[in-house]
């Protein structure tokens, strides 16, 4: 998976800050945010899709979880966030490494973020 931008950035041949990390995943800000508060939990292990996890990834899968709870108290956001996967080209998905979006700082309504 070193050839995503995730993997990049985790191996540090890509600069950037991290606001969070543990020996399992790591968590950047979004370079395209859509809304106020907009941040990607990022598995230091590559899978590709949410679809292509396996049994044994179970254990991470819930860690990212558990992360992604940690950085929106970290952030303030644990009252009022939305946390996206996508999986897929056709769900929006654009960089192949699983990654969980936590969205927050906004109105949530249904399907979106508003203002």
């Amino acid at each position: 998976m070193s050839d995503t931008i995730f993997g990049k950035i985790i191996s540090g041949d890509i600069p950037s800050e991290f606001i969070y990390e543990d020996e399992h995943c790591i968590a950047i800000n979004d370079i395209s945010p859509q809304a106020p508060v907009h941040v990607l939990v990022i598995p230091k292990r590559g899978i590709a899709r949410l679809a292509d996890a396996q049994p044994d990834d179970q254990v991470l899968l819930g860690h990212l979880l558990l992360a992604a709870g940690n950085v929106a108290r970290q952030l303030g956001v644990d009252n009022a966030f939305r946390l996206v996967i996508n999986n897929g080209e056709g769900a929006g998905q654009t960089v192949f490494h699983l990654h969980l979006h936590i969205l927050a700082g906004g109105t949530l309504t249904e399907g979106r973020m508003a203002g």
